[in-house]
């Protein structure tokens, strides 16, 4: 029995300690390192012909394929995400059969078989890929959108066919399923609109009040480029306690819409400070017993 047991032991001693072992594992090693190597070529190699191919010659906004930035971005990431999941994939079925020596055909039917049965209970996944597929297609926004989706609102990051990538003003990265995403408000596919309501107070004349508006208006296209057109008043929008409020618009690239309300104000302000009209302040009248008792004496003495 002890001598059946040193035999087995020097046997193992004598197969882990000979060459052949070793041999055999920095082979594999080796054919493991060169597959995983010459993945990352193709991806790499990949990826440079997809943004040749979406380059645009000598900076025109006309490339090889004619389609829109927004989309353009869009696509190049998309497709080379794809590409790096189906060289990857291929390159772990190459290690398995040639290197480990795994049956991949018997492998792949018992994963049809267990992705059946977990089929069921991925009913998540699939929504989320079908989602991010009609995101895609029909183009509801695109990498370097601002949009509004599932109550985040920030920057397109990425699109991907399982989730989105959204990157708030503030600098948080949100990672929304697409499944989840069942409204989306998109700021960057047509020009925005700023609206800018400015205070009056009653003492000044409105006429005069437009006027100096829209003399400071007319110079707002040449000062930001980001105004496209001349803001247009739209008159006395409501009567407030101390003052009347005049609505100005104006038309803006897309998503700068708020960049323009703040250089209106700001222009708004110092114009209307030259041309002596202030911003008006709160008011409070009081009146004390006397005062109050000679107002109403006067009122019945006018009746």
């Amino acid at each position: 029995m002890l001598s059946r047991l040193n035999n087995q032991i020097e046997n193992f001693w004598e197969y882990i300690s000979g060459p052949e072992l070793w041999l055999g594992i920095g082979s594999a090693a080796f054919r493991i390192i060169l597959i995983l190597i010459l993945a990352i070529i193709v991806v790499k190699m990949s990826k440079k012909i997809i943004y040749k191919v979406f380059k645009r010659p000598n900076g025109d906004r006309a490339a090889p394929i004619r389609i829109s930035v927004r989309r353009e971005n869009t696509l190049k990431k998309l497709i080379a995400n794809v590409i790096s999941y189906v060289v990857y994939f291929i390159a772990t079925l190459m290690i398995l059969d040639n290197v480990l020596g795994f049956n991949v055909g018997a492998l792949l039917a018992g994963a049809g078989v267990a992705g059946l049965a977990i089929g069921f209970g991925a009913q998540n996944l699939v929504r989320d890929v079908i989602s991010g597929f009609f995101i895609i297609f029909e183009d509801q926004f695109s990498v370097g959108d601002y949009v509004l989706v599932s109550g985040v609102e920030g920057t397109v990051e990425e699109i991907g066919l399982r989730t989105t990538k959204i990157l708030s003003w503030t600098g948080e990265m949100n990672i929304l399923p697409n499944g989840d995403i069942t409204h989306v408000t998109n700021y960057s596919m047509t020009n925005g609109l700023s609206v800018v309501d400015v205070n009056i107070p009653y003492e000044s004349d409105i006429e005069a009040a437009e006027e100096i508006i829209e003399e400071i208006a007319k110079t707002l296209p040449d000062k930001y480029d980001e105004i496209l057109s001349v803001p247009e008043i739209l008159g006395v929008q409501s009567l407030e306690l101390s003052h009347f409020v005049i609505r100005v618009v104006a038309e803006t690239e897309p998503s700068l819409q708020w960049f323009g309300e703040r250089m209106i104000r700001k222009e708004m302000k110092e114009g209307l400070f030259k041309q002596g009209i202030e911003i008006p302040s709160p008011r409070l009248v009081m009146y004390s017993r006397d005062e109050r008792a000679n107002v109403l004496k006067k009122q019945r003495e006018q009746e």
